[in-house]
């Protein structure tokens, strides 16, 4: 009944910890919502496009105690790398957070190119995500990179999500094409720039702002998901300790009543 007690403690202070913190990272994650937006807008969303080099940015969280969360990240990135990996294509994992790479390790040992953790330990900021991104770019050959994370609806929802930037190489075909990305030549180029730079610069800055919007949306579904979990587990401790205090008193009464027949039947015995 003392552990039950001591952890429904510890429950309840992990609760209102996450609260705390998700009131900070919510109002955050909804204003770095409009940083990406634009762009999909611009160049369209091609989540169904056919490309040879695909790499899965994954997003988890380093600790644990919080639901199904990191385990939905992983069924999604498994499905999609099953989905985008065949004889003339590759397929390969950049990992953000150690619970998806505990996961994913597992199995995939060989598809992993790349892993980041403690990316949550100081408050998630855009320079830091930025820095991150460019780090993944220039160690990573890709045609289009697919980011994978839980995007923060509720305290008791969040919805996996999955946001496809294309290479300037896929993104030039696509417009040729007759793609969304066509738009592009409706606009007036200022400054000497071609068609190709301006596309490499706004893939790289399309995935800093998808990576920054998809680690805050994350870290927002992780502490949702931690409420709600030590929440459960405070009231599954409360019921737990009802059972044990019914179960002790019952178990008390019974060796108190026991002993009072014993002294009855002595002192009878005696007056006999």
């Amino acid at each position: 009944m003392k552990s039950v007690k001591n952890i429904q403690k510890i429950t309840k202070a992990m609760k209102m910890v996450a609260a705390s913190k998700l009131r900070a990272v919510q109002t955050r994650t909804e204003n770095s919502r409009g940083l990406w937006q634009p762009f999909t807008a611009l160049l369209g969303d091609a989540p169904s496009v056919d490309v040879k080099k695909n790499v899965i940015v994954a997003i988890t969280s380093d600790k644990g105690l919080c639901g199904g969360i990191n385990s939905t990240s992983v069924k999604v990135s498994r499905a999609l790398h099953k989905l985008t990996s065949g004889p003339e294509k590759e397929s390969k994992y950049v990992i953000l957070g150690e619970k998806g790479k505990v996961q994913l390790v597992r199995d995939s040992r060989k598809s992993i190119e790349m892993t980041v953790t403690e990316l949550q330990k100081n408050p998630i900021n855009y320079t830091q995500i930025a820095v991150l991104a460019d780090d993944i770019l220039k160690n990573v050959e890709y045609d289009a990179l697919r980011v994978i994370f839980n995007k923060f609806h509720s305290v008791i929802s969040f919805k996996p999500t999955i946001v496809t930037i294309l290479s300037p190489e896929v993104a030039e075909k696509e417009s040729e094409a007759g793609g969304k990305i066509g738009d592009l030549d409706s606009y007036e180029i200022e400054g000497g720039e071609t068609k190709s730079e301006i596309l490499q610069n706004l893939a790289e800055f399309q995935f800093s702002c998808v990576l920054y919007n998809g680690a805050l949306e994350n870290a927002c579904s992780e502490l949702g998901a931690r409420m709600s979990a030590m929440d459960s587990s405070s009231r599954n401790a409360g019921d737990m300790l009802d059972r044990l205090t019914l179960t002790y008193n019952r178990t008390r009464q019974a060796s108190i009543t026991t002993e009072l027949i014993e002294i009855i039947s002595g002192a009878s015995a005696l007056e006999g």
